[in-house]
């Protein structure tokens, strides 16, 4: 591909990427939880009247498709761009069909369904989610695992964030706030972590927020910015957001960040995502995730981000919550072929950029020739190959014994043969 003809295409994405900010378009305006749960607690609950308007973005889409079929697809880095305008694009469309069919359709392509079936590895997300749970439910029912207490407030969790995200990344270089209208409990941009200011935090959120938030999502985006040749690395764009929940999940499962109610929580949302697919309503929804143990309040907020931007009524979702369970699993079988075959490199690379898991393998060739930096932040776990290889060495083999034979009393067996 033409070197100055892939600069110009690689300056001209993030400029038009920008303009379609789903996030933004899908928020809820303020006041709509306090109504619903005074009308719940009244014993008279009404579904949420939520005016969302559809995006017009058919101008971006048009400059987005016209730029993906300008990139040589010969060309790692030309199908990179072309995979990420049409990522877009694609996002584009769902905003223009808020509160339609239509939404759930382009949300379905970009973020997979709980029920998208792998053909190789024979399972789905929802299939994966109702492990979690079913497991996760008897470790509880036996209730030897105490609950978690969130009792720190967010001015003193972010206060605490910030000497931990400057030791990592320099004075000043990402910014902790505390932001008022927030929906999720934390979310991270590329110089910027913001944490809800009526939220609670635990002594578990620090480990699992700091892996999640900063190490992983900040130092992706940083890293995708200091490259010299490709700096669309930098953006969140939608396809990369299975391959980027996956590793910030699996970085909390490695550094034993991730406690069973997050879990939990993760896995319900990938249920609750189906059911609203299914024809659940809000009101359907919210009551499950009641029914599962969470509080009024963070059953309300998990029932909002699966119907942000969809009917309330059902039908549709939100499905980018479904992606965090298979992007684990996804980028931990990931990690464990590049072992397997002798690719360690590939591992320290996955931190270069926001990349999916394609890109990692697609993209090797332009880190070998120099073309392609090698990534400034990398999280502990992963910097020391030495470790994480163990790790996942024994990982790979483990996965291979049956536990379906197995049961208590064949250790007592063993041992008396």
């Amino acid at each position: 591909m033409n070197e100055t003809r892939l600069v110009e295409l690689d300056a001209a994405l993030p400029r038009l990427a920008r303009k379609i900010r789903v996030l933004e378009a899908i928020a809820w305006p303020d006041g709509i939880e306090e109504r619903f749960l005074a009308d719940w607690r009244a014993g008279h609950p009404r579904l949420p009247e939520v005016r969302l308007e559809p995006r017009d973005h058919y101008a971006e889409i048009n400059a987005l498709e016209t730029l993906a079929g300008q990139c040589d697809e010969g060309h790692p880095a030309g199908t990179f761009l072309a995979a990420t305008a049409r990522s877009y694009a694609c996002a584009g469309r769902m905003l223009g069909g808020i509160g339609t069919p239509a939404f759930s359709e382009y949300s379905s392509r970009l973020y997979q369904r709980p029920d998208h079936y792998y053909e190789r590895q024979r399972m789905t997300p929802l299939v994966a989610a109702r492990f979690f749970l079913d497991t996760t439910d008897a470790l509880l029912d036996n209730r030897s695992i105490p609950a978690t207490e969130a009792t720190i407030p967010a001015e003193d969790f972010a206060a605490w964030m910030r000497t931990e995200v400057d030791a990592f990344f320099g004075p000043d270089q990402v910014k902790v706030v505390v932001d008022p209208d927030l929906a999720s409990k934390a979310i991270a941009g590329a110089t910027r972590i913001r944490l809800r200011a009526s939220a609670r935090f635990s002594e578990l959120d620090k480990a699992q927020l700091l892996q999640h938030e900063a190490f992983v999502h900040v130092a992706t985006a940083l890293n995708g910015r200091a490259q010299p040749h490709l700096t669309s690395l930098a953006l969140g764009s939608p396809r990369t957001t299975q391959t980027q929940e996956g590793i910030a999940m699996l970085a909390e499962l490695l550094t034993g960040s991730i406690d069973i109610q997050r879990l939990r929580r993760v896995a319900l949302r990938v249920v609750a995502v189906q059911q609203a697919l299914d024809g659940a309503d809000f009101i359907e929804v919210f009551q499950g995730f009641l029914d599962a143990g969470q509080s009024e309040e963070e059953s309300f907020r998990s029932t909002q981000r699966v119907f942000r931007g969809a009917d309330v009524r059902g039908g549709g979702a939100f499905t980018k919550d479904a992606c965090y369970v298979i992007g684990m699993l996804g980028v931990h079988t990931l990690l464990r072929v590049a072992v397997r075959d002798n690719r360690p490199e590939l591992l320290r690379q996955l931190f270069a950029g926001r990349m999916s898991a394609g890109d990692v393998v697609r993209l090797a060739p332009l880190f070998e020739s120099g073309w392609l930096q090698q990534p400034r932040y990398v999280p502990p776990w992963a910097a020391d190959l030495r470790r994480l290889a163990a790790a996942l060495a024994f990982s790979a083999f483990v996965g291979r014994i049956n536990l379906e034979v197995v049961d208590l009393e064949r250790f007592v067996e063993l041992e008396e043969e």
